[in-house]
């Protein structure tokens, strides 16, 4: 019996390295492919939200800072990344702040938001979102971002009914909670924007 044992233990140890050693090859030849595909949807998000936009330059800013900023304002939503938007002569025009929604329905959500150095808002980008299909992806529709865009409001609000102000969003049809993240996050964006980064100053 023992032996058996044994026996058995050694086939599973041997198993187990051998898929260590396929896991850890596949990483190793997807790794670089998968930073790359980030990279570049990064970069997307950025242009989408600052088309005028020519290069994006990191802003060095101090994470925890940030997000203790925020929570104060009383904000859920993270700071993840500020990038100063450049034109094609070196000036700048604005920022990009990817923030991550935390009051998503399903789970955070993660976008970028373009704001100009008059605090005009160009509208946000999402790079990672997995709401009810039919229902709070519908953020990621045009329908629904574009109530975000030019808009040089202090915050958003989101409305069930059609629109009376600027700075009014209508929540989309049976997502009212997604609606309220995408407008939190952005939200969160402006007070950054307004409160650490001089804006519309």
């Amino acid at each position: 019996m023992n032996k058996r044992i044994v026996h058995d233990a050694l086939i599973l140890t041997a198993f187990t390295l051998a898929l260590g050693l396929i896991l850890g090859f596949v990483y190793g030849i997807t790794k670089d492919p998968i930073a790359k595909a980030n990279e570049e949807a990064t970069k997307a998000a950025y242009q989408a939200v600052f088309v005028d936009a020519d290069d994006f330059n990191e802003v060095d800013y101090d994470k925890d800072a940030a997000n203790a900023l925020v929570s104060d304002a009383g904000y859920s939503d993270t700071i993840d990344a500020v990038v100063e938007a450049l034109d094609a002569n070196g000036n700048a025009l604005g920022y990009v702040i990817t923030v991550t929604a935390k009051d998503a329905s399903q789970s955070s959500i993660t976008f970028s938001v373009g704001i100009t150095n008059d605090g005009t808002v160009n509208g946000y980008s999402i790079t990672d979102i997995s709401e009810t299909p039919g229902l709070g992806m519908k953020a990621q529709e045009e329908e629904f971002y574009t109530q975000f865009a030019n808009k040089k409001v202090s915050e958003f609000v989101v409305v069930k009914q059609t629109p009376s102000a600027d700075n009014e969003i209508e929540a989309i049809t049976g997502s009212t909670i997604t609606s309220k993240a995408m407008a939190n996050g952005c939200n969160a964006a402006i007070y950054y924007f307004e409160n650490a980064l001089g804006g519309g100053q």
